[in-house]
């Protein structure tokens, strides 16, 4: 997968991975791929619920130690 931009976001408790997802997709263009990376457990209902109302698509979500990896195309 083709990744334009990767947000570290690991040690942040909500509401903030989501405002960081916020303002680095608002530098990309329509397309290009974010890559988060978070250990907030609530993060992908939070990321899936956002991206969608916001236009954008959820390509993939995974975890991996602990940490949580998604994939947001921006609309």
């Amino acid at each position: 997968m083709n990744v334009d931009k990767v947000l570290d976001a690991k040690g942040l408790a909500c509401p903030m991975p989501i405002v960081q997802t916020k303002k680095a997709i608002n530098e990309l263009t329509t397309g290009q791929v974010l890559e988060i990376h978070t250990t907030d457990k609530g993060a992908q209902n939070d990321l899936t619920a956002w991206a969608a109302s916001g236009g954008h698509e959820m390509l993939k979500g995974e975890e991996e130690n602990g940490v949580f990896k998604f994939w947001i195309k921006k609309g």
